[in-house]
């Protein structure tokens, strides 16, 4: 009942025109009755009566009534039918719509963890095969539960009106059908469930394959992805097929029952014209109609079929609908106001899946400084910048900006204040211009230029062959790592934001670039904190303060000169990269 309750509620807007089909349904399948019944009348009066051949003569104007009403009911039900199923198509599809726009609002609104959690085929599919079974059993299942047991409950109460022994006989048959429909159901229900989960698989792979496409070229690893795919392919094949050959392990049964209807009718049927317990006209009434029966027997488990891939997939709908962000961004209508920018970490200790990333973490950033990260791969520098702008909640402790805790800060104004380049750069199927201006779409020409110069990305995209009209492809597709950390590094400063993270977004750069990019942070031409996670010296050197990492914690900080003095993890790091260097500046700090 819960399937059809969110059905009902997401049908709001065109209830009145999906309940307009359902009558019309039971309208058009209550009209079948009238064509055996004049059928009766023209079999009784004019070709088997007693008196057939003189109303032949007498009554020809009743006939050609009759046979005129049969031609006029057969055309109403057909333009029945076309309304109806407009009336169908037009709800559901408009429901649909609503749905994925719904789905859509609700997996923009998802947090980081959501996306953790869950993978992209897996969404896509609910996005696009869920959503469509959906609106196909909202136009056609249903439709065809309504109308076959409407056809249904006509034809036996016709029947009954005719003769109820003989009606008795036929429906003799109907018990065993359901109790076959109910095992049916009951033992296939599971398999669409594998079905649909081996589906997401097969959509998770195909997705993973060509985003990564690069990847699996670079290392030449086509075959194996193809084995791979043709895995997934196959393990969803055999779950179809098991499917449908259940279906078939019953299909006998209920075929066999249904053509049981005519059978009878023929015996017992034949048996009460004989003795002349009914008419023959009533007879071929009965014959007439006899499909009212039989058809709903066989469309049993071609609907159990369909409702159990209509369960499978809404289930699946309703994980998503329902699901909740723990971290809610409610789009509040406030007036926006610039940050000052400075950023506080009081005591923060962060879990992942009761996994510790970060551990009793404090440090404050004034206005305008710089600070870098620094630290082994997996020591907490991504998490630790990722807290600031809220993709993730701390589990201690509290983040502050402007010394307010970020969890009470609306996330809109919160995420407008700051500029993010990621570590994963990742560029729009867009324009160049457009992929610099996302954060405003509004933003001149020439200030889009102006920020491209200042990530050192101008001259390269001026070389291009629509310069910023040129479109990059799907994830930067045709730029080097190093174009594509420029573009994302200029789309961050160009929201002039009060607080700037930079993620590792130098590591694809020559040093003279780096060079050039670090000069540009420097003279920013706004009030801007900056938060730089970087594996170079040269990056970190410049820096007001230098936090290394280790493990979840700070384990130094100073600046530059201060941490090579202590002769710790950071100095390791410089000799490393600078090492005829530091045998210098070794001596120097000694002196």
């Amino acid at each position: 009942m819960f399937q059809l309750k969110w059905l009902w509620q997401n049908l709001k807007g065109d209830r009145a025109r999906y309940i307009l089909g359902l009558c019309l349904s039971v309208v058009g399948s209550s009209l079948t009755i009238i064509n055996p019944y004049l059928g009766q009348r023209i079999v009784d009066t004019f070709i088997a009566g007693d008196h057939a051949v003189e109303n032949l003569t007498d009554q020809r104007g009743l006939l050609i009534g009759l046979c005129l009403g049969m031609i006029g009911f057969s055309l109403l039900r057909t333009g029945l039918a076309y309304f109806t199923t407009m009336q169908y198509e037009i709800s559901s599809q408009s429901m649909l719509y609503r749905v994925r726009i719904y789905l859509y609002n609700k997996i923009q609104g998802q947090d980081m963890k959501y996306y953790d959690h869950n993978r992209t085929g897996d969404l896509m599919t609910k996005m696009t095969g869920d959503l469509d079974m959906v609106r196909h059993s909202m136009a056609w299942i249903i439709k065809t539960i309504i109308e076959s047991v409407t056809i249904f409950v006509a034809a036996v109460v016709y029947f009954f009106t005719i003769d109820a022994v003989l009606t008795l006989w036929l429906l003799i048959l109907s018990p065993p059908i359901f109790i076959v429909a109910y095992i049916f159901a009951k033992r296939v229900r599971p398999m669409y469930i594998d079905l649909r989960e081996r589906l997401s698989q097969l959509n998770t792979t195909t997705q993973e394959n060509i985003a990564g496409n690069r990847v699996v070229k670079a290392f030449a690893r086509e075959e194996y992805e193809v084995k791979k795919f043709t895995e997934r392919n196959v393990n969803y094949s055999k779950a179809n097929k098991t499917a449908a050959l259940v279906w078939l392990d019953y299909f006998p049964f209920l075929e066999t029952f249904a053509q049981g209807f005519s059978v009878i009718l023929m015996l017992a049927g034949g048996l009460f014209v004989m003795n002349g317990r009914i008419t023959f006209g009533e007879f071929s009434a009965f014959s007439a109609l006899i499909w009212g029966l039989s058809n709903p027997m066989r469309n049993i488990g071609i609907i159990i079929n369909d409702i159990q891939r209509f369960y499978a997939s809404l289930n699946k709908i309703v994980e998503l609908y329902y699901a909740h962000p723990e971290i809610v961004n409610e789009h509040n209508p406030i007036a926006k106001r610039r940050y000052n920018g400075r950023i506080e970490f009081d005591q923060v200790s962060f879990k992942y899946d009761n996994v510790t990333v970060l551990e009793d973490i404090s440090f404050s950033v004034e206005p305008g400084e710089t600070i870098a990260t620094m630290g082994a791969t997996g020591a907490g520098k991504t998490t630790l910048i990722n807290l600031i702008p809220r993709f993730y909640d701390v589990s201690k402790g509290r983040v502050l900006v402007d010394g307010t805790d970020v969890r009470k800060l609306e996330l809109d104004e919160l995420r407008g204040n700051i500029g993010v380049a990621t570590q994963d750069v990742l560029l729009f199927s867009d324009t160049i211009d457009g992929n610099i201006a996302y954060g405003d779409p509004d933003m001149p020409e020439e200030e889009v230029q102006k920020f491209a110069q200042l990530a050192a990305a101008h001259d390269f995209i001026q070389r291009m062959p629509q310069g910023y009209d040129t479109i990059v492809g799907e994830r930067g597709v045709g730029l080097s790592g190093g174009q594509k950390q420029r573009i994302a590094l200029a789309r961050a400063m160009a929201v002039q934001p009060p607080i700037l993270i930079l993620d590792d977004t130098t590591s694809a750069v020559d040093l003279e670039t780096e060079e050039h990019i670090q000069k540009s942070l420097r003279e920013l031409d706004f009030s801007c904190t900056k938060i730089i996670i970087a594996q170079r010296v040269s990056t970190t050197a410049e820096a007001d303060r230098i936090l290394i990492l280790e493990n979840g914690r700070i384990i130094e900080q100073g600046t530059h000169k201060e941490l090579l003095a202590k002769r710790g993890y950071y100095y390791d790091v410089f000799i490393l990269q600078n090492e005829g260097i530091g045998r210098q500046v070794t001596a120097n700090v000694q002196k």
